[in-house]
């Protein structure tokens, strides 16, 4: 069974770009630093943004909820047959993000590979990289996110 079709092969290289339509805020960041448990004074603050908060496209996409209530980016691959698990996300951080910070995400779909579970299964390997950055276009993170569709 082969999952990476001729069409899924031609939408490597796609773009997809979020600008922010406001800086990030005081608010979002003590906001973000509350819900997740993080007890940085300077994220509390609202001075310095946890370094992930910046990573949450959905809130500044602007995209309507998919079927399973997610608002934020996705590739939205049609991989019939199989089931898709997050294989993770790889960060590197370049500098702190500031409440006065407005971000643009750029998303690349970078690669896609088919493998062999060990199990026998058919899987495919799709690579994403999204690079945020400043409204001055210093480069703030890069997330390399692995999604996987193993056959069913």
């Amino acid at each position: 069974m082969t999952l990476l079709t001729p069409e899924l092969a031609a939408r490597i290289g796609e773009e997809r770009v979020y600008t922010a339509p406001e800086p990030l805020g005081r608010a979002a960041i003590r906001y973000f630093a509350l819900a997740t448990g993080d007890t940085d004074p300077a994220h509390l603050a609202g001075d310095v943004a946890p370094p992930t908060l910046i990573c949450e496209t959905n809130q500044y996409a602007g995209l309507p909820r998919d079927a399973d209530g997610y608002a934020g980016h996705g590739w939205h691959l049609d991989v019939p047959g199989t089931r898709l698990v997050r294989g993770g996300n790889a960060y590197r951080f370049e500098r702190p993000v500031g409440p006065d910070d407005v971000i643009t995400a750029r998303w690349k779909l970078a690669d896609m590979t088919e493998r062999v579970t060990g199990g026998g299964k058919t899987m495919l390997i799709v690579t994403s990289v999204a690079t945020y950055t400043d409204q001055a276009g210093r480069v703030l993170a890069v997330n390399e996110e692995t999604l996987i569709y193993v056959a069913r």
